[in-house]
C-alpha cells in the first residue's frame, strides 16, 4: 500500500479534498493499493475556509509515500512547526506535492529552492517575487521537478492526482478514474492555466455560436463571412458587434483558437509540427511559428521540450 496524505491547515480550501477522490478511485480498479488520509499540523478538527472542519491525524505519526499539502484562498503564512514537518518531507517520502496556493509552504520550507513549480496563476508573481530563486511557471496545469511536484489552482489539483496515479499504475488507469469523475480528459502539465474561449467572454448567443463554430472547424479558412453567417448576422455587423463583445478582431480571435489548439496538440500528441500547423488552419509550420512566438514568446518545438510527454516518462 502506498500511504498518501493530504496536508490541510486552518483556512484551507475544501475544493482541494477532490483530490483525494482521485487516489479512492484508484482503488476501486482493481486490489486497492493507496492508504490514504487526512493529516495536520497537531491533529484534530481542522477549519476550512467555507466554515466546517475535517477531521486530521497529527502528521508527525505519519510515515507517507506521498504527501499532498493543499491550498488556501490567500496564501497565508503557517507555522514553524509545520513547516519543519515539509522541511523533512522528501528525505522520508518519495514523492512531496502541492496544490494551487500550497506551494508557498513548500516555498516558506525551502523545498523549491533553485526548482521549477507553478501555483494558481492569481498568486504567481507573489510566489516568484517572495521567493526569487524559485524558476515560477505561472501559465502551467502542473510542474514536475524531481521528486517535487506542484499544481495550479482549483480544478488543476485533479491533473495533478491523476498525474500521479498514471505515474503509479499507467495511463489507462488514470483514463478510468478520469472517466469515472466525468473528467474529458487528463490535462497534460505543460498545457495553458487560460482558455481563449473564457477569455472572450462572448455576451449574445450569436457571437457564442460563431465561437464554437469556429473551433469545430479550425481547420477551414474561417473568413469574417463564415463567420457572420454562423452567427446568422450581416459580415459588418458581425464584425462590429464581435469586437464591442471581445474586445478583439474576428482575424486576432481565430489566431488565439488556433494557437491553443495546436499547443493542445504539441503538448498531447506526436503529430510532427506540419501536421499540427495543417490540421489547426495555420496551414504552414511557418505562419504557427510566428503565432506562437506573437503568444508564447517561444516556437512551437521549445514548448514540445517541455511537454509533460517529458516530464512524466
Amino acid at each position: 500500500m502506498l500511504k498518501t496524505g493530504l496536508v490541510v491547515y486552518p483556512g484551507f480550501q475544501p475544493l482541494g479534498l477532490s483530490v483525494g477522490t482521485v487516489f479512492e478511485y484508484a482503488n476501486g480498479l482493481d486490489a486497492p493499493i493507496y492508504d490514504f488520509c487526512l493529516v495536520s499540523e497537531g491533529g484534530g478538527l481542522v477549519r476550512s475556509s467555507q466554515g466546517f472542519s475535517v477531521t486530521t491525524a497529527p502528521i508527525y505519526e505519519q510515515r507517507f509515500d506521498t504527501l499532498v499539502v493543499l491550498g488556501d484562498n490567500e496564501s497565508a503564512p503557517q507555522s514553524e512547526r509545520l513547516l519543519s514537518h515539509l522541511r523533512d518531507a522528501p528525505k522520508l517520502c518519495r514523492r512531496v506535492a502541492a496544490t494551487c496556493t500550497g506551494s508557498f509552504l513548500l516555498a516558506e520550507a525551502g523545498l523549491l529552492d533553485g526548482r521549477r513549480a507553478t501555483t494558481h496563476w492569481y498568486f504567481a508573481k507573489s510566489l516568484q517575487e517572495r521567493h526569487p530563486t524559485i524558476v515560477v511557471e505561472e501559465d502551467r496545469i502542473f510542474v514536475v521537478d524531481g521528486q517535487i511536484w506542484t499544481s495550479a489552482g482549483m480544478s488543476a489539483g485533479l491533473d495533478l492526482a491523476l498525474a500521479l496515479v498514471e505515474k503509479d499504475l499507467g495511463s489507462a488507469a488514470a483514463k478510468a478514474v478520469a472517466r469515472k469523475l466525468v473528467i474529458y480528459h487528463r490535462r497534460g502539465g505543460g498545457q495553458s492555466q487560460f482558455s481563449a474561449l473564457l477569455d472572450f467572454d462572448a455576451k449574445s448567443d450569436r457571437v457564442q455560436t460563431a465561437l464554437d463554430f469556429a473551433k469545430s472547424n479550425l481547420k477551414q479558412q474561417l473568413s469574417v463571412e463564415a463567420l457572420a453567417d454562423a452567427a446568422r448576422l450581416s459580415p459588418r455587423q458581425f464584425s462590429r458587434v464581435f469586437r464591442e463583445e471581445t474586445g478583439e478582431s474576428p482575424a486576432k480571435a481565430i489566431e488565439r483558437l488556433r494557437v491553443e489548439a495546436a499547443r493542445l496538440m504539441i503538448e498531447t500528441t506526436s503529430h510532427p509540427i506540419d501536421v499540427v500547423a495543417r490540421e489547426t488552419g495555420f496551414g504552414d509550420r511557418e505562419r504557427m511559428r510566428q503565432s506562437f512566438l506573437r503568444t508564447f514568446g517561444q516556437p512551437p518545438q521549445a514548448i514540445r521540450r517541455a511537454s509533460p510527454r517529458a516530464e512524466l516518462f
